[in-house]
């Protein structure tokens, strides 16, 4: 069987590192391997949430839409993250949906099959305590930008994300090596694409910021960027897309 470890990214940070080289292996044996083609959905909002994911290859937005149709992006994860409800008390339902954002291979987990690794293995449950605790202050310190610090703020925090997630070190400045339109920005901190061009150029007034002849952003001030959004120095488990 495939060594859970292989699929793990040699660069980057994923939410999986609270879990020893022996608790992934048994996740992996339980696990069901699917493949998912770009665009496609792996559930969607009120799907059934029994089981969680493992990304092997490929990347996965979660996704939530307003009322008024527009779509929020909240979470891309990409190979070596693992995702999903887990509700140890009752069946729930999915409050997002997740779509495939290139071909991905996926490990499927049943939650009824987790459950009785759970129970059989104390130290991989302690892990596995410590993952949900990951991704709950996760949502909670991407909820707390959005919520406490503006558009401005949730902007500044997302570049932070960014850099964190893909950026490359060069010269004192970071690349981000992941090329994002101003509408999937704006999508990712609930605002408009017109908002995004304001102050994406604010910033670059500001030399905090400048783009690439590829269009890629590099972060010149972090610092600056720090200050808007009121960084918590928070770890890069946690501060990342």
């Amino acid at each position: 069987m495939e060594n859970v470890n292989a699929t793990k990214p040699n660069t980057g940070v994923t939410n999986t590192g609270f879990f020893s080289a022996e608790s992934l292996t048994k996740l992996q044996q339980i696990m069901y391997e699917m493949k998912v083609a770009a665009g496609a959905h792996l559930f969607w909002e009120g799907d059934p949430a029994d089981k969680l994911y493992f990304i092997k290859k490929g990347r996965i937005k979660i996704t939530k839409s307003s009322d008024e149709g527009r779509q929020f992006v909240l979470y891309m994860y990409q190979a070596g993250d693992m995702f999903g409800q887990f509700d140890p008390f009752q069946q729930s339902l999915h409050i997002f949906k997740a779509e495939a954002m290139e071909d991905s291979v996926i490990g499927v987990i049943q939650q009824k099959d987790l459950e009785v690794l759970l129970w059989q293995h104390g130290d991989l449950a302690v892990e596995f305590m410590k993952w949900m605790g990951l991704v709950h202050r996760m949502t909670q310190t991407k909820f707390r930008d959005l919520m406490m610090f503006g558009k401005h703020g949730a902007l500044c925090s997302l570049m932070i994300r960014l850099s964190n997630s893909y950026g490359i070190q060069q010269d004192g400045q970071i690349l981000v090596s992941k090329k994002l339109t101003n509408s999937e920005l704006a999508d990712m901190i609930g605002a408009t694409r017109e908002s995004v061009n304001r102050m994406l150029g604010e910033l670059k007034k500001a030399n905090a910021i400048q783009f690439d002849e590829q269009g890629r952003l590099i972060i010149l001030s972090l610092d600056y960027l720090r200050d808007i959004c009121h960084c918590e120095n928070c770890p890069k488990d946690i501060c990342r897309i």
